[in-house]
C-alpha cells in the first residue's frame, strides 16, 4: 500500500475534484451516502467545477475547504469537504443552526483505500481545521442504512445527537445526526 498526504485542495486542481466526485457518485453506496446522482454531476459545465475547486481551496475565504488524500504516485485517494454553519443560520435540511459549527460532507475513499486509516485521517483534518476555525463542534449525517459510514464515524469519535433527519416525502428514511464536540466545550 502506497503512502498519502491530507492536503486541502488548489484552485488550479478543479479537473481532479471533479473526477473523484464523479468517482464517488458511482459507488454502490451512493444513493446513500451522498444528495447528488452521477448524472447530475456529470452534467455540470467546467465552470462549476472550476468555482468549487477555487471556493474550498487554502486561501479562498473561510466557509468550505475541501480535503483530499494524496498518494504518493499522485492519485487522489479520498476526500472529505467541511462547510461553516453559523450560528442564527438555516442548514440545508431547513433546520436552524444554533450555534457556530463545522459540517462534513462528501466523505468518500477508494474502494482499494478502505479500511487503511485514511477515512480517520480526512475526517481528523476537518475537525482540525474546524477548531481553528472556532467552531464549537462538528456535524455529519449520515444515512440510516449506511452501517460502514457510520462504524467510521464512531471510530473517528463521532456519536450519535438523537437528531433525525427524514428524506423526502414519504421514503419511510432517515438520516442520523452524528456530532463531535469541541473538546472545551465538553469540559465546561
Amino acid at each position: 500500500m502506497y503512502t498519502y498526504e491530507v492536503r486541502v485542495v488548489r484552485a488550479e486542481e478543479w479537473a481532479l475534484v471533479k473526477a473523484l466526485r464523479l468517482l464517488a457518485l458511482r459507488d454502490p453506496v451512493a444513493h446513500l451516502a451522498f444528495l447528488e446522482t452521477y448524472e447530475t454531476a456529470a452534467a455540470r459545465p467546467d465552470s462549476f467545477w472550476q468555482e468549487r475547486a477555487a471556493g474550498a481551496s487554502e486561501g479562498a475565504a473561510a466557509g468550505v475547504r475541501q480535503f483530499v488524500a494524496e498518494a504518493e504516485d499522485g492519485q487522489w485517494a479520498g476526500t472529505v469537504t467541511l462547510l461553516l454553519e453559523d450560528a442564527g443560520t438555516v442548514d440545508w435540511a431547513g433546520f436552524p443552526v444554533e450555534r457556530r459549527q463545522g459540517h462534513i460532507v462528501g466523505v468518500y475513499v477508494r474502494d482499494e483505500w478502505r479500511g487503511g486509516g485514511m477515512t480517520r485521517a480526512l475526517l481528523d483534518a476537518a475537525v482540525d481545521r474546524a477548531w481553528e476555525w472556532g467552531v464549537e463542534r462538528v456535524r455529519l449525517i449520515v444515512h440510516e442504512k449506511n452501517a460502514r459510514a457510520q462504524g467510521a464515524y464512531r471510530k473517528a469519535g463521532f456519536i450519535p445527537t438523537g437528531r433525525t433527519v427524514p428524506l423526502g416525502q414519504g421514503s419511510g428514511e432517515d438520516e442520523y445526526e452524528f456530532a463531535l464536540e469541541r473538546p472545551e466545550a465538553s469540559d465546561r
